[in-house]
């Protein structure tokens, strides 16, 4: 008899302990299941506060569920008087879903953010949406495209955002095209087409050496954005990977990447900085 019958996988764990302090929520109903939103909130945190609201969506391309990789970042935001929720949106090996699919759960769930903004404690205008590779797109997809989800005259669109080795390019020519129903859907759909002016400002953060997502395509794609006169900032990481910003990765650069999104949502007035925060470096 196998001793291992009936032992949850050291992922689950490893999962529900970093979620034990948010509270999940079913914010959408698919054809494939329900998707949920796992929110933290800050300690003694008042429906009045009309805060700001951090939206994180983790990256994998679309593929794997991975909710929990923004955790850590969930915690120390949520301590610092924001609310966070830590994003599931429908992946192709749980759900055999398209990037498509995934936009429109992203777009889903910050229309439904909006609506609720009062139960949440946040202002509808104060909402930043975070994302990782993948996820980052889909980001860029809420802030972007020229037409986005709207519902009782809320829309997706966010007032800024903060990209993690960000996917920013899914023309044909790249390797990414192939995850799109055509070469024209994912042309159409290459944030590196819908610059225009006016857009919210964003910031990237990118690794020197990510072999994933070059940081030569962020760095064209800012050239053009700030040629629209776009805020846009990026933040370069000497000798980082695609995965930098992880906690498991390196703690260094994981604080690193925090306190870089704290000054620009704090000169954006979307966060107070908290002194302690920069203690020691």
């Amino acid at each position: 008899m196998s001793l291992f019958i009936n032992t949850p996988s050291f992922g689950e764990t490893r999962d529900r302990e970093l979620l034990k302090d948010s509270s999940t929520f079913i914010y959408k109903q698919t054809e494939q299941g329900p998707l949920h939103a796992h929110v933290f909130l800050p300690t003694n945190h008042q429906t009045d506060a009309a805060g700001t609201l951090l939206i994180f969506f983790h990256g994998g391309f679309w593929d794997m569920p991975a909710s929990t990789q923004f955790a850590t970042q969930c915690i120390h935001f949520a301590a610092n008087n924001c609310v966070c929720i830590a994003a599931e949106t429908r992946v192709s090996s749980r759900h055999q879903s398209t990037p498509v699919d995934a936009i429109e759960d992203a777009q889903s769930l910050i229309v439904s953010a909006k609506k609720n903004a009062q139960i949440l404690g946040i202002d509808p205008k104060k909402i930043v949406l975070v994302g990782a590779a993948g996820g980052a797109f889909l980001a860029l997809q809420a802030a972007m495209a020229p037409k986005v989800l709207k519902e009782d005259e809320v829309d997706a669109r966010p007032a800024a955002l903060v990209l993690l080795s960000a996917l920013v390019d899914t023309t044909p020519s790249t390797d990414y095209a192939a995850r799109f129903s055509s070469p024209s859907e994912a042309k159409e759909l290459s944030p590196s087409k819908l610059i225009r002016k006016k857009l919210a400002p964003m910031l990237f953060l990118h690794g020197k050496k990510d072999p994933i997502t070059p940081l030569a395509a962020v760095v064209s794609f800012r050239r053009w954005m700030k040629w629209k006169n776009n805020r846009i900032e990026l933040v370069e990481f000497e000798g980082a990977d695609h995965r930098f910003f992880n906690f498991t990765t390196s703690h260094i650069y994981h604080d690193l990447s925090i306190k870089a999104i704290e000054r620009f949502l704090s000169e954006l007035a979307l966060y107070n900085i908290q002194k302690e925060t920069f203690q020691n470096g």
